[in-house]
C-alpha cells in the first residue's frame, strides 16, 4: 500500500514536470514569433528549456515587447478618441508644415509619430531644476480651466510637497486637475500624499494597472514621459521628474544637469493629444479638454513625437539611427545611459568613419549600477571607430537631448538604452527653428567643457573581473 502511494506521487511529480516543460515549449514558440532580436529570442528559449519553472512567470513578466490592448487615438479603435484626434489634425491643419522631399529625417519622425510638425510656436528652453519649477508653478498657479499632469516619478519630499500644494489650490479653486503617475516609478509616492489630492478634488490615477488580468503581469513597460499642459495653451516636457534630486539636493549626486522644455502655441495641442491617449489607458474615461489651437508670434517649427511599445515599429531606434545616417557634421547625445543595440551602434560607428563629429555625454557617476556597467561595455565599438565618449563631471547629467547638424535639435525624455528604445512610453519634442539650435549649441557646448573625454583603455585595462561585469550587465539590457 506504502509503495503505491510511493509510485502515485512520483506519477504526480512527473505530470507536473512535464506540464510544465510542454507550457515551456509553447512559451517558445510565442518567443519565436513575437520576440524582436536574435539576442532575445536565444536567451528566452534556452531559459525556457533549461529552468521553465523560473523562466515561465519571467517572460510573463519581462518577454513581451507589445504593451497589448493600449489604446492610441492614431491607431486605436475608440471612437471618441479617435473624432477627438481626427479633429485635432483638421484644426491644426493650417498650422501643419509641408515639408520639403530632401527633409528625410523630418519626414520620418513626422510619420512614426503620427503628429505633424507645427509653425506658430513658441519655445523656452528650460536648464536644470530651478528655472523649470519656477516656470512650471507659475504655470499651474495661473490655470483657469484645467491642468493634465503626468510624472514617471514624484515623490514625497520637498518640491513634491511644493507641486501637490499647487495643485489642490488650483483644485479648490474649481480647476479640473488629471493627476496621472507610472505606478512603477512612483511605487514609492505613499496613500496620504495621493489622499489629500483625492480629498481636494484631483483625479489621480496610476498608469499600468488596466483592464485585463494578463495585461497586469506587464511590468515591464512604463510610462516614461514627463508633461504638464495648463488650459489647452502650454506645456511642459523634457527630463525632470518631481523629486528633490532635480534641484540638486541629494548629497550623493550633487548638482543636477538637466533640461526641459515649456511651450506655447499649436504644438500644445499634440502633448495634450498624448497625455489624453495615456489617461484613457489608465483610467478609461475622456476628459473634456480645450482643442483650440492658436499660433505664437514667435513662429517657430517644432514636431511633438511620443514613442513607446504600442508602435508598429521600435520608433525611438529608428528615430536614433536615422539621426546618425543623416547627420553631414555633427551629431551630438546627451544621455544619462548608454546601452545602443547593434543597429543604432552601427549607425553611430559609420557616422563617425565618414567624418561627422559623434559624441555621446555621459554622466561619470552612477544612479543604476547595471546600466553604469554596460555603457563600459561600448567603448571597444565605439571609441575606436572614431564616436566620441565625454563624462560629466560636475554632478549628475539626466538630460535627453540630441543636435544633429545645425538643423534640428531634440529635447525629451527617450535615453539611449533598450528601455527608451522598446519598452518605455516617451515623448521628444523635435525643433528646427535656428534660434533655438543655436541655444542647444551653446547649452551643449558649455557642458562639454565640464566632460572629461574618455579613453578605450579605461575598459581594456581594467582588470578581469570589472570587465567581465561590464560584459554581463550588458546581457541584462532588457532588465535595466
Amino acid at each position: 500500500m506504502f509503495g503505491l502511494e510511493i509510485e502515485a506521487t512520483t506519477w504526480v511529480g512527473f505530470l507536473f514536470v512535464a506540464a510544465f516543460y510542454i507550457i515551456g515549449i509553447l512559451h517558445i514558440l510565442h518567443a519565436l514569433m513575437h520576440t524582436r532580436t536574435s539576442q532575445g529570442t536565444i536567451a528566452w528559449v534556452v531559459s525556457l528549456l533549461a529552468i521553465p519553472f523560473f523562466a515561465i512567470p519571467l517572460y510573463w513578466l519581462l518577454g513581451r515587447n507589445k504593451f497589448f490592448g493600449y489604446i492610441r487615438a492614431r491607431r486605436g479603435n475608440d471612437a471618441e478618441l479617435r473624432k477627438l484626434a481626427e479633429n485635432m489634425h483638421e484644426r491644426l491643419r493650417e498650422y501643419s508644415v509641408d515639408l520639403p522631399e530632401e527633409d528625410v529625417f523630418e519626414r520620418c519622425a513626422e510619420e512614426l509619430g503620427g503628429l505633424p510638425f507645427t509653425k506658430g510656436n513658441k519655445l523656452e528652453l528650460l536648464i536644470d531644476g530651478k528655472i523649470t519649477f519656477e516656470r512650471l508653478l507659475a504655470a499651474i498657479a495661473d490655470a483657469k480651466s484645467y491642468i493634465c499632469v503626468n510624472f514617471f516619478i514624484v515623490k514625497n519630499d520637498k518640491i513634491g510637497g511644493t507641486f501637490q500644494r499647487a495643485l489642490i489650490e488650483r483644485a479648490k479653486a474649481g480647476v479640473k486637475v488629471y493627476f496621472l503617475f507610472d505606478e512603477i516609478g512612483s511605487h514609492k509616492l505613499s496613500s496620504t500624499y495621493l489622499g489629500e489630492l483625492r480629498d481636494a478634488g484631483v483625479e489621480c490615477v496610476a498608469f499600468g494597472s488596466n483592464r485585463h488580468w494578463w495585461s497586469r503581469l506587464q511590468l515591464n513597460f512604463r510610462n516614461h514621459r514627463k508633461i504638464v499642459v495648463v488650459d489647452g495653451k502650454e506645456a511642459f516636457l523634457g527630463g525632470l521628474n518631481v523629486g528633490d534630486e532635480y534641484l540638486g539636493r541629494n548629497k550623493k549626486f550633487g548638482d543636477w544637469r538637466d533640461t526641459h522644455l515649456r511651450m506655447k502655441g499649436p504644438s500644445v495641442q499634440a502633448v495634450q493629444m498624448i497625455f489624453l491617449e495615456d489617461w484613457f489607458w489608465a483610467n478609461n474615461t475622456v476628459p473634456e479638454l480645450s482643442w483650440t489651437a492658436s499660433a505664437e508670434t514667435q513662429d517657430q517649427i517644432v514636431g511633438v513625437i511620443p514613442t513607446g511599445p504600442a508602435d508598429p515599429a521600435e520608433s525611438w531606434k529608428l528615430l536614433v539611427a536615422e539621426s546618425a545616417n543623416s547627420a553631414k557634421e555633427r551629431l551630438w547625445i546627451a544621455s544619462p545611459y548608454f546601452v545602443p543595440d547593434d543597429g543604432v551602434m552601427t549607425a553611430l560607428q559609420l557616422a563617425a568613419l565618414r567624418g561627422v563629429d559623434v559624441r555621446i555625454m555621459l554622466p561619470n557617476r552612477a544612479d543604476h549600477i547595471l546600466v553604469w556597467l554596460s555603457a563600459y561595455s561600448y567603448f571597444e565599438q565605439s571609441i575606436p571607430f572614431g564616436v566620441k565618449l565625454f563624462r560629466y563631471q560636475r554632478g549628475f547629467l539626466h538630460q535627453k537631448v540630441m543636435l544633429i547638424d545645425s538643423r534640428m535639435a531634440t529635447v525629451g525624455t527617450a535615453n539611449l538604452d533598450n528601455r527608451s528604445f522598446r519598452l518605455n512610453f516617451e515623448i521628444t519634442a523635435f525643433v528646427s527653428d535656428k534660434a533655438f539650435i543655436a541655444q542647444i549649441v551653446e547649452m551643449l557646448e558649455a557642458d562639454f567643457s565640464d566632460c572629461v573625454e574618455a579613453k578605450v583603455g579605461e575598459f581594456t585595462e581594467k582588470p578581469f573581473l570589472f570587465r567581465a561585469a561590464c560584459r554581463a550587465a550588458r546581457l541584462m539590457a532588457p532588465l535595466q
